[in-house]
């Protein structure tokens, strides 16, 4: 007979009240995962919030920093990165190419695909984003010591890289070679 708290295999079971309970000041290695998501989602949540009222949705502001950050990509690279399905993704480059942010090219090595680049026109919108981004960065780290965020950054930095390397996958997802 099992043991409470324990897997037949000998394992802890987690209650769900573990991960129900208020977050720790110092979290713990297994809340690592939950605190990513939060922090994540949260940092979102405020740059979506500073771009209402702007020319750009949330969705578009992350299309042209992509671009502009990878210059033509094509946009299942960029669907993949961005972790949506690329018929959705072919409905936004559509509004910012019908404005003249984006422009699609042929994909030299593939009829089929298009490439995706940023237009000058998107200067001022990516201007206003990388001002909004470093405003929140700055919320974000309020009371954190330069040291600390260096060795944060260089921490995820590796995170990255062993998922990536063990995956045999690029950042994007997409299996490498």
């Amino acid at each position: 007979m099992d043991s409470p708290g324990r897997t037949k295999e000998g394992g802890h079971i987690m209650s769900v009240a573990y991960y129900m309970r208020p977050p720790e000041s110092s979290p713990s290695p297994e809340g690592l995962s939950f605190l990513l998501a939060d922090v994540s989602r949260l940092l979102r949540r405020e740059i979506a919030q500073r771009l209402e009222g702007s020319e750009l949705t949330f969705v578009q502001a992350r299309v042209l920093v992509h671009l502009a950050r990878d210059p033509g990509l094509r946009q299942v690279e960029l669907a993949a990165w961005l972790e949506v399905q690329p018929i959705t993704l072919a409905r936004v480059i559509d509004q910012l190419e019908r404005r003249g942010l984006v422009q699609r090219r042929p994909d030299p090595d593939d009829r089929r695909a298009w490439r995706v680049f940023v237009t000058s026109r998107a200067r001022r919108p990516l201007a206003s984003i990388l001002r909004i981004g470093t405003s929140v960065r700055a919320q974000a780290l309020t009371g954190v010591a330069p040291a600390r965020v260096e060795a944060l950054l260089h921490a995820l930095a590796q995170m990255r890289q062993n998922l990536v390397d063990s995956a045999g996958t690029t950042p994007a997802g997409k299996r490498a070679g």
